[in-house]
């Protein structure tokens, strides 16, 4: 009995003894301190970037022509290759039914000259006879007046009918509408042409003008608004060694609704004529900001289901605040949101950190 008392007291010291040593550690345990984070102030800069992008050069101006009328090539003046001036005589048709509608056309104009002519020469006896009272009656002045207004109509008629078919027969010489180069041709001598039918499926010659090339190219969305007209790039071709400089000319002002992007052109002078039309080139886009922006390393933005956002630090608590990212270079990004310059943001963000978070900076 005596041992029994005896072990239950010595349990009872240790227990005591070990709930002392909890206590102590308790009291002598500090808080948990929260794992420092980098922060740095943001600040405005331009971004300068290089976009490089397929382009196709074209001539400047381009041109299919065509028969108006149905005839065969008598004379065939150019080939492939030849430089060609404006209003310079390409191709001669004939169609000799087109001779005889103007020979028809020219004996009735003259014809209805001739009616015409007589018709006011009567009127105008008659109308000087008539100035004498009880000479000529005026009914009869009045049919003469007529008939004279009824002959000019129909020489008015005939006019026109000879100017139609005047031009009709010019339609069969086939002319140079600009200074260029004979790009296609695709008849020879004695082919049927005409406006409809087998010989209209394809155009007599191509002619292109090369001493000028078009270079266009489709800009993407996201890069249109740091692009103006007169902005200098440079470009180069796979055939050639040499690197090439042009100007913006032109823009669309408009999206591709396919593409998503706006056509940007620019005029290429071609004095040395080593560039072709139908070149595909490369082309080195400078993109330069027009105005400063936010830049942050790109460690700082969170990308997650919820959006695009950056960590603000305000007062030691954490603020997401929602952006839309732009250009990226290295490791850095442009972004775009409701932020100041100086606002303190986290460098290395994550989703891990919540809305009122305590940040230890």
């Amino acid at each position: 009995m005596k041992n029994n008392i005896k072990s239950i007291a010595i349990l009872f010291t240790a227990l005591l003894a070990l709930s002392s040593c909890e206590k102590k550690k308790e009291e002598t345990a500090k808080p948990e301190i929260e794992p420092k984070v980098e922060t740095f102030l943001l600040a405005k800069e331009k971004l300068t970037t290089e976009l490089r992008l397929p382009a196709e050069l074209t001539g400047f101006q381009q041109v299919d022509l065509y028969a108006k009328v149905s005839s065969f090539v008598k004379t065939l003046k150019v080939d492939i290759g030849s430089k060609v001036k404006k209003g310079q005589l390409l191709i001669v048709l004939e169609a000799p039914e087109i001779s005889s509608q103007l020979a028809a056309a020219e004996s009735r104009l003259k014809s209805m000259e001739a009616i015409y002519a007589t018709s006011k020469s009567t009127y105008n006896r008659l109308y000087e006879t008539s100035k004498v009272e009880g000479t000529i009656s005026k009914n009869d002045l009045e049919m003469a007046s007529g008939k004279k207004n009824s002959d000019y109509a129909q020489y008015q008629a005939a006019i026109a009918a000879h100017k139609e078919i005047s031009i009709m027969r010019g339609y069969l010489e086939i002319r140079a509408p600009f200074d260029g180069v004979v790009a296609a041709r695709n008849v020879n001598l004695g082919t049927f042409v005409g406006p409809a039918g087998k010989g209209s499926d394809l155009p007599l010659l191509t002619i292109q003008e090369q001493s000028k090339l078009r270079l266009a190219v489709s800009v993407p969305e996201l890069y249109t608004g740091y692009l103006h007209p007169g902005d200098e790039m440079s470009f180069n071709v796979k055939s050639l060694p040499d690197t090439f400089t042009a100007k913006i000319t032109r823009m669309s002002g408009a999206l591709d609704l396919k593409l998503r992007s706006e056509r940007v052109e620019m005029d290429v002078h071609n004095t040395s004529g080593n560039l072709l039309p139908g070149m595909v080139a490369e082309v080195l886009l400078p993109l330069n900001a027009k105005d400063s922006t936010y830049v942050i390393p790109k460690t700082a933005l969170v990308s997650s289901a919820e959006g695009l956002y950056v960590v603000k630090v305000v007062n030691h608590k954490a603020t997401r605040i929602d952006v839309k990212k732009g250009r990226e270079i290295d490791d850095k990004v442009e972004i775009f949101g409701d932020l100041t310059p100086n606002d303190k943001l986290v460098k290395i963000a994550s989703e891990e950190t919540k809305e009122g978070d305590t940040i230890n900076e």
